[in-house]
This record gives C-alpha cells, structure tokens and sequence, in this order.
C-alpha cells in the first residue's frame, strides 16, 4: 500500500491550502480575468444556515455524522442498486471522500487513486473532525455560474450573506452539488426547482423536516436575485477556457498566468456588431439573440461573443447551446458526394420528393430540374440537396460529418441533409476551419503558453490535436462551391469585398439562422435566433447573420492585428520561444504529470520533464 501513498499531499491537505489563481491573459499579454471563479469570504462552520447543513447531508450523505469516512453501508447500498439496475444509479462516496477528489485528487479510475481516497478519508477525519471537513467542503464545492462555495452562490443566486439563506434557498443551492451545470438555476430554473423537491423530499425522509414543510416550500420555492460580484471580470471567451486554464494550473500553489489566443481589438469589434445589429433590426426580426466565434484556420479562438449582453445572461450560445444548422450542413453533404466520386458539374434533381412519408420543400417552393452540383449548393436547394444524400448514402454524410470534426450525434434520418440534428456553433464553425486549412479535424482552441508563479520559463501549449485527414483532393470544390454561395448564391448579403467563402442556414420556421464562413486570415460563424425557440419574423442565414458576418469581417480586416495577435504569429516564434508541453499527451502517459511545471515523478530520482 506504500507506493499509493507515496506522492500524496499530507500537509497540503491538513492545512487546507487553497487552489491557485488562475491568471488570463491576452494574445497580446493584456489583463483578460485576474480572479479565478468567484470564491467569497471563508465561512466558518456556525454560519451555515442549519437548514443547509441538514439539506446538504440529506441529499448528499445523510450518515456523515456517524460513518469514519467511508460508510460501509452506503457502499453496499449502492452496489445492490446498481446490481439491480444493471447499470450505475448511485455512488456510495461520502462528503469527505467527495471533498479528497475535488481538492486534491485526480479523476482517475484506478486502484491506487482509489486506495489514496480510502486512506485520505480516514485519516482526514481523525485529523480535523467533522465540522472542519464539512466546513472546508461547503466552501470549496462549484455551484455553477463561476460560484465556488456556498458564500458565493449565496451571494450570486440571491444577493444574499450565506446566513441568511432560508429553506428553499438552502434545498436549491444543495441540490446543486450534484451537477451544477445542468442545474444551475440562472440558466436551468425549472431544472432547479425539480432538483429543489427531490432535496425537500430528501430532507422529510431524513427527518430534518415534516413532510407538510416540504410540500408548503415546494408551493413557493426559492426566488433568485441574480447579481455578479464586482470582484469578478468574467466575459464568455474566459468561461470557456477556465476549466482548460485551471487544469494547466493543477493544484501547484501560488498562482499560473495563462496566455489565451483571445485578440481585444477583433473581440471589441465582434461584441459591438453583434450589439449593433440586434439593436438595429432584432426588434423587428423577431430576434432577441445572436452569437459570433472568430477563429484562425488552425482553430485558434480570437474572438467570442456567447450573445446580447454577457452581465445579463453568462449563458454561452456560442459554445453551449445546441441548435438545427439548417443549410449549414449541407456541406457534409456535398463533401461526400465529392468523395464518392461526383463532380461539381454532375447534376441532381430538384423536384419534389417524398421518402417515407416526408416532403422536403425549397424555400419559395420554386423546383429547378437537373441542376448540377455547384447550382443546388449555391442556391440551397433542399429537394436536390435530400435527392444527392440519398443518393450517396446517409451514411457517408455522417462519415463525412466526422471527418470534418462534427462529434454531436446524429440522426440517420433522410432530413439529416437539411440539418435537423443539433450542433454548436463552435464547432460547425471549426468544421469550416478545416475546409480552409485543407485538414481535418480542426480543433478550437484558446491557450498559447502558461507561466506557474516561481517557474523560470513559460510552457507553450497552443493547438493539441493532430489533424489526421488529407483534404487536398477535394479543397478547391469545397472552396469552389462556399465562394459561390457569397458571389451569386444565398450568401450574397456577407459579401466583405475581398475573397470569402461561406454558407447560410435556417432551421424550420425561421428558429435558427447561421452564416458560417472565412476570409483569408479568418474563420468566423454567427446564430441569430431565440433562447425559447420560437421562430423569428422570416429571418434567414443570408440576411441578418450575412450582415453581421460581413461587418465584423469588413472591419477586422481593416487593419492588420497588432504583433501579429489574431493570427497563429501571436504563438511566441525564435529563439525566446517557449518550450512546448503537450498537456494532453504527458497527462495520458504519466499519473505523476505536473502541468505547471511540465514534469513526472520517475520511479527514481527526481522529476523530470515531459517532452512527449
């Protein structure tokens, strides 16, 4: 048992030493986030509400008080549960447990990770006691909307001190332990409000409250009174890639300075024709939100804007939200018939067709007959375009979808070709990334390099992924056929005056509209649309969105980006450039890997460095 625990932390975990600041930076080395998830002050034991503490161990572990830090009889529980469900329907780990793996542990799945947590756990309890572990664990577990302990989430659900938390707040910010994310009321209410009762319920079993006070609070439940601290600087791009910047960080102590791909002057711009436009046309569109990313071809994020106003609603439909990409897909479409061996000049039928019962029409209901390839993309022709996918086999459309790095499921269903199945936005404006590059998959990224407090050097991150697919054979048709789109198809609205190459989309009834598509040094998508879903008033890829891509196209491009920031130059080149530290690599190879310092513990001798 001693090589398990020959790396673990003991006096970090008795003292409690606090994660690092995670500090962001622009391309350019410019202040982006200096504080990491908004933490508030420490809470001592006494000030938790004790309905908290009661709704915390009732949903979380209701035996904490009596078990050493692994109960036996939960764990047997559990596995008669799972035994019977035939798959994983509850976990046996205790709060201390939970906490050993939010602080201090990795997430790996093996034995000695494993035996740590046992050990940990009662050693830990015998070290602190009971209320310093739940002490420490309710101010450290992440609440969703870059909360990290129950202070925060206090303060940024209900403008509240923690102590002043009633029952139904206290039920919902429990509830929140499990999965914050999904939960998280700002952006999931009613999901909260459901996660609240099954906590009430939790809490009536447990004898912590009457079955008639779970019913009276489950009739009114908690009000939020949203609020974002002052301390915290927060933008949709340093969402985004925090959790990426904090697991470079690890749990080395001090702080790690974290150099993103992020540009300020193409994400003022973004931010700004995006503001614009809604203010300008959405009213009368119909459209309360749009989204913008902006990407160099190798992926590099240089700008993102997640909707109308970031203080308003953190939720990032750039990134998050899932939505119908409508003609946007029909890319994949054509890329597999191009390489099933079709030309750009063999022809399709547009007429109307009928498969099992469905009827895809063409917007205006007009039918063009034989037309070739490179007209019914370029005038998005739905009949033809359903006509062709048949034709070479939905399933090469989905292979197709793959390659061009679409991991989103998706449906073998004729109406597949006209994209009915969700993707994001990210990451249909990476698949146009890897068209413009000529390589597939294009990966979005957003880290250059990364300096840990005390390093001497800094570590260059950059672009993880390999890609693995050779599109030279088919580039110049794929490019052939999105230029046409913008100089004589439906995307003639984004016209930016130089070269440009993109496609429209538009979900049924006007949900969705898209333009995605790239210049030369850019690669940039835009979704306008609503949160609910309902449709807009007729808006379409090729209006709202084409001018919105064509604005900030027209004046990024206006002025070259400073030291060459906004282009794969702002990764550091010559002599002082960084050493590279292939996190994803050296983590796989390595159990003892250091992200901050870019080392491994051998079996003998002291660190070393990973160059993998």
């Amino acid at each position: 048992m001693a090589w398990a625990l020959r790396d673990v932390p003991w006096g970090e975990i008795r003292d409690g030493t606090l994660k690092p600041v995670v500090v962001l930076e622009t391309a350019d080395e410019k202040p982006l986030v200096r504080q990491g998830p908004y933490q508030g002050p420490y809470a001592q034991y006494n000030q938790f509400p004790p309905q908290l503490i009661d709704a915390v161990l009732s949903i979380e572990d209701r035996r904490f008080m009596d078990h050493f830090g692994i109960d036996l009889r939960g764990v047997a529980r559990a596995f008669l549960r799972n035994f019977e469900a035939g798959a994983i329907v509850e976990g046996g780990s205790t709060i201390t447990q939970q906490f050993i793996k939010l602080q201090y542990l990795d997430s790996d799945r093996t034995i000695k990770r494993k035996i740590q947590e046992l050990v940990i756990a009662v050693w830990l309890e015998w070290k602190l006691g009971k209320k310093e572990i739940l002490t420490r664990y309710l101010n450290s577990a992440y609440l969703g909307a870059g909360a990290t302990g129950m202070p925060a989430a206090a303060r940024i659900y209900f403008n509240k001190d923690i102590s002043a938390l009633n029952l139904a707040e206290s039920a919902m910010l429990a509830g929140l332990l499990r999965a914050p994310s999904q939960w998280n009321p700002i952006d999931n209410f009613k999901g909260a409000r459901q996660r609240s009762s099954v906590v009430l319920d939790a809490m009536a079993a447990n004898g912590k409250i009457t079955a008639s006070e779970a019913e009276a609070v489950k009739a009114t439940f908690a009000k939020l009174n949203p609020t974002t601290p002052t301390p915290r600087s927060g933008s949709w791009f340093a969402d985004w890639i925090s959790p990426k910047a904090s697991e470079i960080a690890g749990p080395s102590p001090g702080s790690t300075t974290v150099r993103t791909t992020l540009v300020p002057r193409l994400q003022q711009i973004a931010e700004r024709v995006v503001t614009k436009a809604l203010e300008r046309e959405g009213k009368a569109a119909g459209a309360s939100q749009a989204a913008l990313v902006a990407m160099t071809p190798d992926g590099a994020v240089v700008a993102m804007v997640g909707g109308r106003d970031y203080k308003a609603s953190q939720f990032n439909r750039a990134v998050t939200a899932m939505r119908q990409p409508g003609s946007t897909f029909k890319l994949f479409v054509y890329y597999a018939a191009l390489k099933a061996g079709l030309t750009l000049s063999d022809r399709v039928l547009d007429a109307p067709i009928t498969i099992d019962g469905w009827s895809p029409e063409n917007s205006g209901g007009r039918y063009y007959g034989w037309v070739t390839l490179a007209e019914a993309f370029a005038r998005s022709l739905n009949a033809a375009t359903v006509a062709l996918a048949e034709e070479v086999g939905l399933d090469n459309v989905i292979a197709a979808a793959r390659e061009l790095g679409i991991d989103a499921p998706l449906a073998n269903t004729p109406s597949l070709a006209l994209g009915t199945s969700e993707v994001s936005l990210l990451d249909l404006t990476s698949a146009y990334a890897s068209v413009h590059r000529g390589k597939a998959p294009v990966n979005p990224w957003g880290i250059i390099d990364f300096q840990a407090a005390g390093q001497p050097k800094a570590f260059r991150v950059g672009s993880q992924a390999v890609p693995s697919v050779d599109l030279s054979a088919h580039q110049s048709d794929l490019l052939g056929l999105l230029q046409l789109v913008v100089e004589r198809g439906t995307g003639r609205a984004a016209d930016p005056g130089v070269f440009a190459a993109g496609k429209t989309g538009t979900s049924q009834n006007n949900r969705d509209a898209w333009f995605v598509g790239f210049t030369e040094p850019l690669v940039a998508g835009v979704w306008v649309g609503n949160d609910d879903d309902t449709p807009m008033n007729g808006v379409t890829g090729g209006a709202l969105p084409a001018r919105i891509w064509r604005d900030f196209m027209q004046e990024a491009m206006s002025e070259p980006a400073p030291n060459g920031a906004g282009s794969t130059g702002a990764i550091i080149d010559g002599q002082d450039a960084p050493q590279s530290c292939n996190i994803t690599a050296c983590s796989r190879s390595y159990r003892s890997f250091r992200p901050s310092d870019c080392t491994y513990q051998p079996y003998s001798g002291g660190r070393r460095l990973c160059e993998k």
